[in-house]
């Protein structure tokens, strides 16, 4: 053997002992761990031992420069297979692995020593699994993006029990409840807490069966003792609304009359909902520490929740940067943003961003607030008067306290009730300076009882319609020829009605009552109020009028709006970009943006669509839409909005009190269900949005093309003017344009057709951000 050969014999033998040594100082770390089959060399120094063929995953052992460990399967720079990752502060994952996230099943534990076993995706806890806490609490069932989503059974370490469904961290649905004493309840949760219908037991046998309503009995219920006596009537904490009868049974040898209700308050008092422990830090904030890559060069780099440097994947800003150079992308010229350019075709529609993605989205210039305020004198001042009298009539009259369960007389469309307002007053209307009218309220019982399942407070709802500022009635009616006016706190919209509308509201209050009732989160429109003014005199004229909740009123500035049907004809608004301002309503061929949101309101934002689009196609309606409102998380001094990851000039975004939406963000909000539980489906809902570009052949394709630059938005959607008939002259309508045009295109179509049509759209503009 010559000296040559005998010196990579030695090299190589140095090499192997060094493997070795390292393998066993992770076994003494990690325990065992099963691998595949692979070769070990140290390429480069003792912190790197890996091996592998270009293309091929391979094993590897790494300890990182900030003190992290890793050792397993590896593929293009990032862990790929079976893997342990320890971090320094003593958190540590062992399981599979996917490009550098957690993906599959797997085993995370951490220096508390809770632990979870069960399946990941993308970071998260999602899937089946099993988490044990560090004081004994135990939870086995179903998760979704770190929460407890679906069904599942958690022990609480003070001996409490839950079997049951969850959402997002909460139990909610159907469930069973059992405390140490042996009491246990079954029934209805909403948002962790007791609801709707169910029956609490007792420990000695005695039972309550019936409503509730923030953990106590509300409404019709029966309480009976194990002898067979019991007591049956309406329950509340309130003295003044509690009444029933007490029923001796045949046994006892008398009537408990002496027994208060109250005691079953006392009692529940002490039966507290155990709130399980909180987890500081969850699997998708543990990021991975930097380091270099033996196969040359490094990958994008981000800091992590606690300030490390990350492996990370290339952002959609980073991938935007080829449109802020002067000349190709890379040495070799592959792709010239001229060429590009060209194809996009901005030389023909430079003014025009939707075509043309070197110039930068603007935010649109801000305009006056909306509407004209109706002072004496307007010609509708005196209509506006009536209104607010006729309000503070209907709202404030003494009414019985009305169970959520109506009788089916309270839809009848003849239930109204007529008020006569003369000038001079009379025993029930005050006088007033307007002119001698008629007042009308449409089931007064039924909107009474939405305006309480809406949570609407009957003093407030007054001062916003009836207080001392005016209404503001909008610039110029709508398409069918309707006013629209606005409280001054924005608060409710009113909105002048034909007399076929107000029959199609009055054919399906009964199916709109039981849908937004079974539905929290609908996002169809918020009726409160349907009333009928009829002014006395030769013209006898009546204005009927809708009072609905105003979507897009909102602490934050309305950027965007855009109404949106999933219909191409005539669906554009005919205005140049400089003269777009942040109260116009955009359409479907003007929008340029993919509304992206984070997985678990993605899957409830479909599902409520669904249901909503069902219920719309069930009471034969057509021709609404879906208003969305955004508001720009970043934007410069000059008005250009920020992509993510892309600051101003001076460091700092537009506005540092609006929410950041970032991934640690966003996890930071499912540490906390409660700051959860304050952002809506349909309001203040945290987004991304995606730019799409047209290409101007396509001028008439609804939806763009991807571009991966991304804005953080705040969010606001609900599904509007739904009370458009499927009659006679919208099928008139419909077979009259679908001579002349695509039949595919127009508005006016069958409800089914309408239904499936705008789902259809809905579910390409809305994608889950991933």
């Amino acid at each position: 053997m010559n000296k040559e050969q005998s010196g990579v014999l030695r090299a190589w033998e140095a090499t192997v002992r060094k493997t070795q040594a390292a393998k066993k100082r992770a076994n003494n770390i990690f325990g065992t761990i099963s691998m595949a089959n692979v070769a070990d060399v140290d390429p480069e120094d003792d912190n790197d031992k890996s091996v592998g063929i270009s293309g091929e995953a391979y094993f590897t052992e790494k300890i990182l420069p900030n003190g992290d460990y890793y050792t397993g399967q590896w593929y293009d720079n990032f862990p790929n297979g079976q893997g342990k990752y320890l971090w320094t502060d003593g958190c540590m994952f062992l399981g599979e692995w996917h490009k550098g996230k957690t993906m599959g099943r797997g085993r995370f534990s951490w220096p508390s020593g809770a632990i979870y076993e069960g399946d990941f995706k993308s970071g998260y806890m999602d899937g089946t699994g099993i988490y044990t806490g560090p004081s004994g609490d135990t939870y086995k069932g179903q998760w979704l993006m770190n929460l407890k989503h679906g069904h599942g059974i958690k022990h609480y370490s003070n001996g409490d029990w839950y079997d049951g469904e969850w959402r997002r961290g909460l139990q909610e649905g159907h469930g069973k409840y059992q405390w140490k004493n042996e009491n246990h309840y079954v029934g209805q949760w909403k948002n962790g807490v007791i609801c709707s219908q169910g029956t609490f037991t007792w420990s000695n046998g005695n039972k309550y069966d019936g409503y509730w309503e923030d953990g106590m009995p509300k409404g019709n219920g029966k309480y009976q003792w194990p002898d067979g006596s019991f007591y049956v009537g309406n329950w509340s904490k309130d003295p003044d609304e509690q009444n029933g009868t007490y029923y001796p049974s045949e046994s006892s040898m008398a009537a408990n009359l002496e027994w208060d209700p109250k005691t079953v308050y006392n009692e529940l008092a002490d039966c507290k909902i155990c709130p399980g422990e909180r987890v500081s830090i969850m699997p998708s904030q543990k990021k991975l520490a930097i380091w270099y890559s033996t196969k040359g060069g490094d990958k994008v780099r981000r800091k992590s929740v606690d300030g490390r440097v990350s492996v990370g994947i290339e952002r959609p800003f980073d991938k935007m940067n080829m449109w802020e150079s002067d000349g190709d992308i890379n040495d070799s010229g592959e792709v010239r943003r001229d060429l590009d350019c060209e194809l996009l075709g901005v030389h023909h529609y430079d003014a025009n961003p939707k075509f043309n993605l070197r110039l930068p989205l603007k935010a649109p210039k801000p305009g006056k607030r909306q509407g004209e305020t109706i002072c004496k004198g307007h010609k509708n001042y005196e209509l506006m008067l009536n209104l607010q009298l006729g309000i503070r009539h209907s709202v404030g009259r003494p009414a019985p306290a009305t169970a959520l369960d109506l009788k089916a007389s309270a839809f009848d469309p003849k239930e109204k009730i007529w008020t006569r307002f003369p000038p001079e007053g009379s025993k029930y209307t005050p006088p007033h300076q307007s002119c001698e009218f008629k007042w009308k309220d449409y089931c007064p019982v039924v909107f009474r009882t939405l305006r309480k399942l809406f949570e609407v407070d009957a003093a407030d709802y007054m001062i916003s319609i009836c207080g001392n500022d005016a209404l503001r009635e909008l610039s110029s009616p709508g398409k069918s020829g309707s006013f629209f006016y606005l409280t001054d706190d924005d608060r409710y919209m009113i909105k002048t009605m034909k007399k076929s509308e107000v029959k199609v509201l009055l054919r399906m209050l009964s199916a709109y009552y039981n849908h937004v009732r079974s539905f929290e989160n609908t996002l169809v429109i918020k009726y409160y109020g349907l009333h009928c003014v009829k002014l006395i005199g030769p013209t006898q004229r009546k204005v009927r009028f809708i009072i609905m909740g105003n979507l897009l009123r909102s602490e934050y500035i309305i950027h965007r709006r855009f109404d949106l049907k999933g219909s191409s004809l005539g669906r554009i608004t005919e205005k140049p970009e400089s003269e777009i301002k942040d109260t116009t309503i955009l359409k479907d061929l003007d929008l340029n943006f993919i509304f992206k949101l984070q997985k678990a309101w993605f899957q409830e934002f479909c599902r409520q669509i669904d249901r909503d689009c069902e219920f719309l196609e069930r009471v034969r309606t057509m021709d609404y839409s879906l208003l969305v409102g955004l508001h720009f998380k970043d934007i410069s001094p000059n008005g250009e909005l920020i992509p993510c990851g892309r600051r101003t000039p001076s460091g700092n975004s537009e506005n540092e009190s609006t929410p950041h939406l970032s991934r640690t963000d966003t996890d930071q909000l499912l540490v906390d269900p409660e700051r959860w539980a304050s952002i809506k489906l349909e309001a203040n809902m945290p987004a991304r949005v995606e730019r799409t570009i047209r290409r101007p052949e396509c001028e008439l394709q609804l939806v763009g093309r991807h571009t991966g630059e991304c804005y953080e938005v705040v969010m606001f959607f609900g599904i509007i003017d739904i009370l458009q008939d499927y009659d006679i002259t919208k099928k008139l309508e419909h077979a009259y344009k679908s001579i002349h045009y695509d039949p595919t295109s127009i508005s006016a179509v069958d409800p089914k057709q309408y239904s499936k049509r705008f789902r259809d759209f809905i579910f390409k503009v809305f994608v889950e951000d991933t």
